[in-house]
């Protein structure tokens, strides 16, 4: 049984790439996801807009990009250990209002989990 779990898995990779692509991630179709974001975020400096900027988002604390005025639930969610990791990224720009309660970011939030696996792909190439 395990070998037929086995050979399943690997067959469903050969012959679902984009799946398997899916859950990775495309940064150039990220960049055009990105530009919901670039009304409000920028990821190529560190100059922050409406919302602060994303350059370095990955493995930062939540709340805490300098010179930004973020909402006390943000600070707040910061000071109770959150870090910007693929994970939680992915549950903020899902649905940014059930991720921080109180954030003042009026984005609605991404449904599509590619575009979100996308524009993760982006942000990682600005957080290195």
């Amino acid at each position: 049984m395990r070998n037929f779990v086995v050979a399943l898995a690997f067959s469903t990779t050969l012959l679902c790439p984009v799946a398997a692509l899916s859950q990775e991630g495309d940064a150039e179709a990220g960049a055009t996801v990105f530009k919901k974001c670039a009304i409000c975020h920028i990821v190529d400096s560190d100059t922050n807009k409406v919302g602060p900027s994303l350059n370095h988002v990955l493995g930062r604390t939540a709340g805490t990009h300098p010179d930004f005025k973020y909402s006390p639930a943000m600070i707040d969610a910061g000071k109770g250990g959150l870090i910007w990791d693929e994970a939680t990224l992915r549950d903020y720009l899902h649905n940014p209002k059930a991720k921080v309660k109180g954030t003042k970011m009026v984005f609605p939030g991404l449904k599509d989990e590619g575009d979100i696996s996308n524009l993760l792909a982006y942000l990682k190439q600005y957080s290195q």
